[in-house]
């Protein structure tokens, strides 16, 4: 008798906890991704848009995303970060150039003459941040880091072939170091994010931007400029972005271990540069919007670049001194960023 009372109590606490269990295991769960890229934009469709179908459809649909482009859920570009780490939303894309010298030592992608090709630049920067900068980012759950195609010089009405060039031109720039750049080579920098580029090319309060090929046509800068000044990639590239996703560490950590595998499985190096290709991969459509035009594209040769790497050299060297004066080995940290740049270029196919 309490031989078969203990098998019936057993029954029916398996009977209770079945439910629960099973409720746990089919748990929905809908994330809200926010950025500022256009609906329109190659980023969002290329990129974003396949990313959330990847994992939602890993996750047999127990993952849903709620996207949200073009800063539809209210704030700026700059406040994105802000948003994600307070749980506003639940994942988000961005520059972490967006809010100046808040991740001073990840800057070290965006200095002059740095990166390679994007997919192999991502891979260096995921390694980098997990190996010698991971506490920049603690206040979330990072998914992917990366960076965009070789940086190009659009302008108006004056073309640019040489650094004499870029005299008196008011430029916008996308970061901190961007702008430094522009300004050690002799332009007016003006700092903005991407979607303020158009008004300001209508209205005249700058005279042209660095952007790579691949964002043109979601700006129209294609239909705003005339003249586009490229790099000779024997010459190196003038500069690059560097991209953050991020996940709100709570809502992460909420998730039950098979979605937040799902989530890890579309995270991390492979993830990044992924990402990286895709942008770089979208600079040849973003380029032909331009030539379709009859706009004016000029390639900066190898040997004209060199002056484009002097100047920007003060940049570098200052970028070093603020990391030291932050507590930080400025040069060993370039150095790092430039070796890993390297490691992977090296097993990384342009």
């Amino acid at each position: 008798m309490i031989q078969r009372r203990t098998l019936l109590k057993s029954g029916a606490a398996a009977a209770v906890g079945a439910p629960v269990l099973s409720s746990l295991a089919q748990q929905t769960v809908t994330l809200k991704f926010h950025t500022f890229m256009a609906p329109q934009s190659n980023v969002w469709l290329a990129m974003h848009k396949p990313w959330m179908d990847k994992v939602e459809k890993e996750s047999g649909g127990r993952i849903k995303f709620e996207g949200y482009p073009a800063m539809q859920l209210g704030g700026t570009p700059v406040q994105l970060y802000d948003q994600v780490k307070d749980g506003v939303v639940d994942v988000i894309w961005t520059l972490p150039g967006n809010t100046a010298g808040r991740f001073p030592r990840v800057e070290v992608f965006e200095l002059p003459f740095m990166m390679t090709n994007a997919e192999a630049t991502s891979k260096a920067f995921w390694e980098y941040v997990q190996t010698v900068a991971a506490d920049e980012f603690k206040d979330t759950r990072l998914l992917a880091l990366q960076v965009h195609g070789p940086g190009v010089i659009h302008t108006a009405d004056k073309p640019v072939k040489s650094v004499a060039d870029m005299r008196g031109l008011k430029l916008r720039g996308p970061t901190r170091q961007a702008t430094k750049l522009l300004a050690v080579l002799g332009a007016t920098p003006v700092g903005m994010p991407l979607p303020g580029i158009p008004d300001a090319l209508s209205k005249g309060t700058i005279n042209g931007c660095v952007i790579p090929w691949e964002v043109v046509p979601a700006v129209k800068v294609n239909e705003l400029t005339k003249y586009h000044a490229e790099f000779d990639p024997a010459g190196g590239s003038l500069y690059t972005t560097t991209f953050v996703m991020a996940m709100n560490r709570a809502k992460y950590d909420s998730l039950p271990p098979d979605l937040k595998k799902v989530i890890d499985n579309n995270s991390g190096m492979a993830t990044s540069a992924s990402f990286g290709k895709i942008q770089q991969g979208n600079d040849v459509p973003g380029r032909k919007s331009a030539s379709d035009r009859g706009n004016t594209i000029y390639t900066i040769s190898a040997a004209e670049a060199q002056e484009f790497r002097r100047k920007s050299r003060a940049v570098e060297v200052e970028w070093v001194e603020d990391m030291n004066k932050k507590g930080f080995d400025g040069k060993k940290l370039l150095d790092t960023a430039r070796s890993l740049i390297e490691k992977h270029t090296k097993t990384t196919k342009a």
